[in-house]
């Protein structure tokens, strides 16, 4: 899985996604630190690797997590500076939330961040869709970026017995 190189300063305005989201009761939000705990273990659940990472993002000092909830149940989350600095990533939308939007709002609402604090491109590491980051916020793949930082990753390392 390669590399993406999105451009922080072009993101495209996404207000309209987020009223749509919030009529449904769907909001994005930057996670806070009584929502850890929750967070770490909803993503245990689906993506467990990434678990690590999101504990990271609560560390980090504004939280790099940001939360899709509904009525207080999540519905996905993303992060920002967790394995590397200046990385996106992971991120996720539970199966049943898929196709609504969640993703792609909660991917601008984390390059928003990123770019607020000082980063004029971000890497979004190690990507699956990679149609969807490229049609969402314009990523282009970075050429020779496959295994990247990833390649000392225990996982990765098991995966290529």
């Amino acid at each position: 899985m390669q590399d993406m190189l999105v451009a922080l300063y072009k993101l495209p305005d996404h207000q309209e996604l987020l009223r749509r989201l919030a009529e449904e009761g769907i909001h994005i939000r930057r996670a806070m630190a009584p929502d850890m705990l929750d967070v770490v273990d909803w993503v245990k659940n689906t993506t467990r690797y990434a678990a690590g990472e999101v504990t990271v993002a609560f560390a980090r000092q504004p939280i790099a997590c940001f939360v899709a909830e509904k009525k207080g149940e999540i519905l996905g989350y993303a992060v920002y500076d967790a394995t590397c600095k200046n990385f996106f990533g992971p991120t996720r939308v539970s199966d049943a939330c898929q196709g609504k939007g969640i993703g792609k709002a909660l991917l601008i609402e984390a390059l928003l961040a990123m770019r607020n604090e000082g980063y004029a491109y971000a890497i979004i590491g190690g990507v699956g869709p990679a149609a969807f980051y490229e049609k969402a916020v314009g990523a282009v793949l970075i050429e020779g970026s496959t295994p990247g930082v990833y390649k000392d990753f225990l996982g990765y390392i098991r995966k290529q017995r």
